[in-house]
């Protein structure tokens, strides 16, 4: 068991958390968040970084792919989830939402396809508005949230939510996150109570422990974290430092109490927040965090189109070419302890 946060399945789980925005850049704290403190995700160009807790290993993973330009948050998104090269599949880089090509692609190769073939089980612990899901078309329990009724915002669907939908799994949505059953995007529930929704006041600490909790009897679990994006592009320290600390708190709980054979996989999709002197991407690596079972794994992945293999190797469901996943047993000599 780890310290301070509770284990609620002697199973074997995988986590991944997607963190939007994060590159390697430069030990230069004028510009660079990241090295103002010691943050988990703390990786720098040169490789270097704080050592990692509990064994934890880190890498640097290519996010330009081979395509001229800056990596986009659509086509390496979709890099991500389905392991395919996708901005060389659409012949550019993509920023925002997934097009209609990108939908196909992760509809087809999505790993939580692929997961859900293999006989396998895979959550997404973000939680979302019942109007947003249904605008979608996706089944959502519960009525529309009042306070957000008035919203002219356009629902569109991201990487995460296509790739999810095509494992055939259940969204979650605000009412979840209220019975802490599901988790915002901001770890905290702020923002959605800034909009008049009713929701607890949760520290990233109990965050963790819910994601481990509903994680319990899914061999693969994802969460996605966009706030360290949305802060680059403001240019903002402040907001940067705040998102960071959050997402630290949460990531060091995570990593504190998983399990003996469990994983943790942390990433990015492309460089952002660790050069506030760009309102723009950056062409920098990204870090690649692994613990438990995946931190001898990650140092082999070498950019974003080894990431989903590897979470299916970890969750028991490996697709080789050709997109048929085959049952995998895994090893288990590998596992870290504090």
């Amino acid at each position: 068991m780890g310290r301070g946060v509770a284990r609620y399945d002697p199973g074997v789980t995988t986590l991944f958390v997607f963190v939007d925005g994060v590159g390697a850049g430069d030990r230069d704290p004028a510009t660079n968040p990241l090295a103002r403190g010691d943050f988990l995700l703390s990786r720098f160009a040169d490789g270097g970084g704080a050592p990692l807790p509990r064994g934890g290993r880190a890498a640097l993973a290519d996010a330009c792919l081979g395509v001229a330009g800056r990596p986009q948050s659509a086509t390496g998104q979709a890099t991500l989830l389905t392991g395919e090269n996708a901005p060389a599949h659409l012949g550019r880089h993509l920023l925002g939402f997934p097009n209609a090509p990108l939908r196909a692609l992760l509809q087809e190769r999505s790993l939580f396809r692929a997961l859900a073939a293999a006989g396998r089980r895979g959550a997404f612990a973000n939680a979302y508005p019942v109007a947003y899901l249904r605008a979608l078309g996706h089944a959502a329990d519960g009525a529309p949230e009042p306070a957000l009724a008035g919203s002219r915002r356009r629902a569109r669907a991201a990487a995460t939510t296509v790739a999810y939908a095509a494992g055939g799994g259940r969204f979650r949505t605000l009412e979840d996150a209220r019975r802490g059953e599901g988790l915002t995007h901001d770890l905290t529930g702020e923002r959605a109570r800034g909009l008049g929704v009713s929701l607890p006041r949760r520290a990233p600490e109990e965050a963790a422990e819910i994601l481990l909790r509903l994680a319990a009897g899914h061999d693969l679990a994802l969460f996605e974290f966009f706030e360290t994006d949305e802060a680059g592009h403001a240019r903002s320290m402040e907001r940067a430092l705040d998102a960071l600390g959050r997402l630290d708190a949460f990531l060091r709980a995570l990593v504190d109490g998983l399990g003996p054979e469990d994983a943790l996989v942390v990433t990015s999709d492309h460089g952002n927040l660790e050069d506030l002197s760009l309102r723009n991407h950056t062409l920098a690596p990204v870090p690649l965090l692994g613990f438990g079972r995946a931190a001898a794994e990650v140092e082999q992945v070498r950019d974003l189109t080894g990431v989903a293999p590897l979470l299916l190797r970890l969750a028991g469901a490996d697709a080789p070419a050709g997109g048929q996943p085959r049952r995998t047993t895994l090893a288990t000599s590998q596992s870290r302890s504090p």
